[in-house]
């Protein structure tokens, strides 16, 4: 056997480099997804479900926003509080042609497929991904899913407070231009995330917290949330914005979903490309307080140390996988006829803000405590601002935005 030379090898090495296809070396190495859309999932009540007899071998079109554009794309889908297996037995993609129908853009429709087949069956409390899908997207283009179900969920996963409208017909319509005759609901059911394959520098910024990011007073289909705001004005910088707000979210305690600790690691930790997290959450701990009834001193001083403890695990866990925190002072909220909050309640608030500014227990801080407040009432939202003494109004979900510095999330 005749043994080659090192020249010989070497030039053998190259002409078999160059024979190689183009995408040989691309193709080993990871694809880079960055978080475009995303929404916290519940297992919503009765009032915010779609009823079951809505279901059976029928398609549900819904329709979101991203903030990312990007030339491949892949959906999350979601059965987290189901208990039984729950099987979409055809999935399709397509860009919307109207924030208020069901009417989508033909020409860019395609079928979802997961692990190479057209139908899926997720297991119980759990998520799952398609399989990565050629479609180029600009940055807040609106996307419609649609999902044709054989069978209603044994417990529906979803979120209520999407803003926009969903389309329910009988039959498989996945790929239809448009549903004539369509039941409509203000919800989003089993769609959880969506990720795009993006520059290398693009990263994602959660928003995490309550009604107020999750856009409570907001009609839907307009896209008018603090978050929508915060959208446009980072669209030229390649950062996504990721809503995880749901409305009536606590620290410590469940409302109409998980409370934040418990759903912190799927809604947050779970998505793709994060470099950071707006923190947005405690007026609902502080208000449900005293709601009913006063509480003791002692209640007051445990809530404080409480959620600001529960501030830190959560800061803990961000710092662990990379990502910074930003902490968002809470709103004035003494002109809340829902919770009607007394002096004790208030200084429950100020000390938690004081928490929130001081250097060293946050990344950065967003004031909104100040941006927002009635200079001449500092316990209320300033007049131009206000909804229900507890909310913003649209004019004060963009007086929010605005107040975002961007060099926040500078990462160099």
């Amino acid at each position: 056997m005749k043994l080659l030379s090192r020249p010989t090898l070497a030039a053998l090495g190259l002409a078999l480099a160059l024979a190689l296809p183009a995408h040989a070396e691309t193709a080993a190495k990871p694809l880079k997804w960055v978080g475009a859309w995303a929404s916290a999932q519940m297992a919503p009540d009765a009032k915010n479900s779609l009823a079951p007899e809505d279901y059976p071998n029928a398609t549900l079109r819904q329709v979101v926003r991203l903030s990312l554009g990007g030339d491949t794309i892949r959906v999350r889908l979601s059965n987290a509080f189901g208990t039984q297996p729950l099987t979409i037995k055809a999935a399709h993609v397509a860009v919307s042609a109207a924030l208020d129908s069901a009417r989508i853009d033909p020409a860019t429709d395609r079928p979802l497929t997961f692990s190479g087949r057209g139908q899926v069956t997720i297991p119980a409390g759990a998520d799952y991904w398609s399989d990565p899908l050629t479609l180029k997207v600009a940055p807040l283009t609106s996307l419609a899913i649609s999902l044709h179900y054989p069978a209603a969920p044994n417990v529906q996963t979803g979120h209520p407070g999407s803003r926009a409208t969903s389309y329910v017909l009988a039959g498989d319509h996945t790929a239809d231009a448009d549903l004539p005759g369509a039941k409509t609901i203000d919800r989003w059911f089993q769609i959880s995330s969506i990720d795009v394959i993006s520059d290398k520098k693009a990263s994602a910024v959660v928003a995490f917290g309550d009604s107020i990011t999750d856009g409570y007073g907001v009609q839907p289909n307009t896209n008018l949330r603090w978050t929508d705001a915060l959208m446009t004005r980072l669209k030229g910088k390649n950062i996504g914005v990721l809503n995880l707000g749901i409305g009536g979210n606590r620290v410590l305690l469940d409302g109409l979903g998980p409370n934040a600790l418990a759903r912190f690691e799927r809604d947050v930790l779970s998505q793709a490309g994060v470099t950071h997290v707006i923190l947005l959450e405690g007026v609902n701990d502080l208000g449900t307080l005293t709601r009913e009834a006063p509480a003791a001193p002692e209640a007051h001083k445990a809530l404080v140390e409480q959620v600001t403890a529960g501030y830190r695990q959560m800061i803990d866990r961000a710092h662990a996988r990379g990502i910074k925190v930003i902490g968002a002072t809470i709103l004035p909220y003494s002109g809340s006829a829902y919770y009607h909050p007394g002096p004790e309640s208030e200084a429950d608030r100020q000390a938690i803000n004081a928490f929130i500014r001081a250097p060293g227990n946050f990344d950065g801080v967003i004031d909104w405590d100040k941006a927002l407040r009635d200079p001449a009432k500092p316990t209320h939202l300033l007049p131009a601002y206000d909804n229900d003494g507890l909310h913003p109004n649209l004019s004060g979900y963009k007086a929010m935005a605005d107040a975002v510095p961007l060099s926040l999330f500078e990462t160099h």
